[in-house]
């Protein structure tokens, strides 16, 4: 297929531009109407149009006017799922932006079939609240992108599970739940990823789950001497556990199940400071100040009073226990580095704004806390080229 060519709606600040450029990937074109991430779009990729208003996308690429990519892409707004946004889901027009999503995705795949090129492969990402909403908005957003005539309903019995496959009549359509720490950030924060298509040869299931033999970094210690639940001590890999995932079936739209692989979340609760907490965005439980880190600040040690006696081992270990208990400080983190926690280059946010050469802080907390965490990002990325690159092979 040779580069292969996205398009992104919801777009931010563009973490599918960073993580996927390396890969030899570029973006067909943009989708995304706030206008500090409009502008931090238009410094970074001024050759790439943002076609603003992604409701109305499925009419221009019908039409031939915006072309019709080999992957589409897009967070659509979290705020709707998740406790922040007071959980309104479907109700709320942010949360049925994920129906339009389904819909542009429709229109691609109808243009490209039309124009003899295989359907396009299709990326979501969300809050793991999507999951539990009481509308059911998980069920109505993959029957969607599955193309089932009625929203597929497990709520009643037990639940979205944290993995899983469709196989509907339009697509095949796997999720997971990823989170952010295992990827080399010091930060929690889980995110429901979606990998779907129809196109013959492309297994988006292969895309999200790993063998028993797949490796990546380990993750870090939380307590010494206690292993992180799921795990045996050596690493991600051991998280990847046998167990049910739940498959769609193609003509019947029952669930129906099947052994497989599947993630579990591996983290075992412990507040130990070496992982930030999940990066929060005004209106949630971080204002536009940007989040906060508990911050030790250690006076020089003295001993004793006594200058002809050495200070004991123990003695200074309760010194330093009681100087860091007193003199903890809250202070704010730097906007670059909530750009490292999500995996960003330092200074990526810092554009000229407003006739100012820098930006000021709250913008800049504001767009990195809706973005994604672009290691994760990257890693489904290669695991997408992989598969591509398997399929072109086989043939």
């Amino acid at each position: 297929m040779g580069q292969v060519k996205f398009g992104s709606v919801c777009s931010g600040i563009e973490a599918a531009s960073v993580a996927w450029h390396p890969l030899g990937w570029k973006a067909a074109w943009l989708s995304e109407i706030e206008a500090f991430p409009s502008a931090v779009l238009a410094h970074h990729y001024p050759d790439v149009p943002n076609l603003g208003d992604m409701t109305q996308l499925t009419g221009r690429i019908l039409s031939g006017e915006v072309e019709a990519p080999d992957l589409f892409c897009g967070g659509t707004p979290c705020q709707a799922f998740s406790v922040a946004g007071l959980r309104q889901s479907l109700s709320d027009a942010r949360g049925n932006l994920s129906l339009t999503f389904c819909e542009i995705a429709n229109a691609i795949d109808h243009v490209r079939r039309a124009g003899g090129q295989p359907p396009a492969i299709v990326f979501w990402e969300n809050v793991p609240g999507v999951l539990s909403t009481k509308d059911n908005a998980f069920g109505c957003f993959i029957s969607a992108l599955a193309g089932c005539d009625t929203a597929i309903d497990p709520l009643a019995t037990t639940g979205w599970t944290d993995a899983g496959v469709v196989a509907g009549p339009r697509r095949t359509v796997a999720w997971r739940i990823l989170d952010a720490q295992y990827f080399g950030l010091a930060q929690r924060r889980r995110r429901v990823f979606v990998v779907a298509s129809a196109r013959d040869g492309f297994d988006p299931a292969a895309v999200l789950f790993e063998s028993e033999g797949v490796r990546r970094d380990s993750p870090p210690s939380r307590e010494s001497g206690k292993e992180t639940t799921g795990s045996t001590g050596d690493g991600i890999a051991r998280c990847i556990t046998a167990g049910e995932m739940k498959r769609q079936d193609w003509e019947t739209c029952n669930m129906v199940t099947q052994p497989v692989a599947v993630g579990t979340d591996c983290y075992n609760g412990a507040i130990t400071g070496d992982v930030a907490a999940t990066m929060g965005t005004p209106g949630s439980s971080v204002n536009a100040s940007g989040p906060t880190v508990m911050q030790p600040v250690a006076p020089s040690l003295t001993a004793s009073n006594d200058p002809s006696r050495s200070p004991q081992s123990s003695e200074v270990t309760q010194q330093v226990a009681a100087v860091l208990q007193a003199s903890m400080q809250v202070r704010r983190l730097t906007p670059v580095e909530c750009e490292r926690l999500q995996g960003f280059p330092d200074g990526y946010t810092n554009i000229p704004w407003r006739k100012a050469a820098e930006s000021p802080d709250g913008p800049r907390y504001k767009a990195l806390g809706n973005s994604w965490a672009v290691p994760v990002v990257r890693w489904i990325g290669k695991r997408i080229q992989d598969e591509i690159n398997k399929d072109e092979n086989h043939e």
